[in-house]
């Protein structure tokens, strides 16, 4: 089997019935979140919580470590760079695209430009700061921002794009609604197009994509959330999720979630982050974050992203990129959904 193929899948997944889809917004509506139905208001709401302070806001007690690993990992240098070479031969099956673009979504301040910033960072071979991270209580991402993960400098990018938008709940200012993440998964949205609460994407949007192609879509979304804020996020949160989920889902994208901020919440993975999967307290926030998402835990996986550090660590980076290994296995089911099926001629 080729190595582009390494992704592909035998079957694929589905979570329930869809709800019908929110017709677009009149030039005249108020387009903030709270104007979607249901549960989606709560997006609003994130922000009070995370307007106190940018730190865990629960104190975790100390667990005795499991006794093996929960999954299995290994953490040698040669994992790494298999990794590195699989991530970075990775070609789309679907010959009309070359990149595979992954949408991330989460609470404002949940990590999710530190995570392109610290993938971008493996890659380069030392730490860097590509996609602007805020230290601010609101979402410092205000616009469509894709970026292409590159090789060592002058090779050509690998098969995969992160895109990153503004934090889910960054207050009404944010002007992000669920008829705005929609188009951009739909692949109407321009790139850099600025959210604003005035301006919802509409057709006479500048830059407006009204015949996207199978390139210009989003092909997996990552929802990205702080397991050191599980226990603190408003109760409203989960049915946000699990609705964004289901319309997500009727289009046909595939989602994982990525729970951040591992080592805030266990000082032992926070010392060694190998003994990620040894540690009791993750693997119930995986669950929590399960419950949260309505989303199997086989879906999510830990990170540790780059934030203070200015060397590389062989084994953050070995769990980061097993994060994106784990994210293009569910973008290449979305391909082998959408590829035409060309099957030769009946043999009689």
């Amino acid at each position: 089997m080729e190595e582009r193929n390494k992704y592909s899948f035998g079957s694929s997944f589905a979570f329930g019935t869809p709800k019908l889809l929110p017709s677009a917004p009149s030039t005249s509506a108020k387009p903030a979140i709270r104007m979607t139905t249901g549960a989606l208001s709560t997006l609003t709401d994130v922000s009070s919580i995370e307007r106190s302070e940018n730190k865990p806001l629960f104190t975790f007690p100390a667990q005795p470590k499991l006794e093996s690993q929960w999954r299995d990992m290994e953490w040698t240098e040669e994992q790494k760079t298999s990794l590195m070479k699989t991530i970075s031969s990775y070609r789309p099956i679907c010959h009309e695209v070359t990149q595979a673009r992954v949408l991330l979504l989460g609470p404002v301040g949940s990590g999710k430009s530190s995570f392109v910033s610290s993938v971008q960072s493996v890659f380069n071979g030392r730490v860097t700061n590509r996609a602007m991270v805020g230290s601010s209580l609101t979402s410092f991402t205000k616009k469509l921002q894709s970026f292409h993960i590159h090789c060592q400098k002058g090779e050509d990018p690998t098969g995969l794009v992160l895109c990153d938008i503004v934090g889910l709940g960054g207050g009404e200012m944010t002007g992000l609604t669920l008829y705005d993440i929609l188009s951009v998964i739909k692949g109407h949205v321009p790139e850099g197009h600025k959210f604003s609460p005035d301006q919802p994407v509409r057709s006479e949007t500048v830059g407006y994509v009204k015949k996207p192609s199978l390139k210009d879509k989003i092909h997996c979304v990552a929802f990205v959330v702080d397991g050191s804020k599980i226990l603190t996020y408003p109760k409203g949160l989960s049915t946000t999720f699990q609705q964004l989920r289901e319309h997500i889902s009727e289009l046909g994208v595939h989602q994982v979630a990525l729970l951040t901020h591992v080592d805030q919440i266990c000082p032992e993975t926070a010392k060694d982050v190998t003994k990620v999967y040894e540690s009791r307290i993750i693997r119930d926030m995986m669950s929590k974050a399960g419950a949260l998402l309505g989303m199997s835990t086989s879906y999510i996986v830990p990170v540790k992203n780059y934030s203070s550090e200015l060397d590389l660590d062989a084994s953050t980076d070995v769990l980061l990129l097993s994060a994106v290994d784990h994210i293009l296995q569910y973008a290449e089911l979305y391909f082998q959904d959408n590829t035409p099926q060309h099957t030769g001629p009946k043999i009689v």
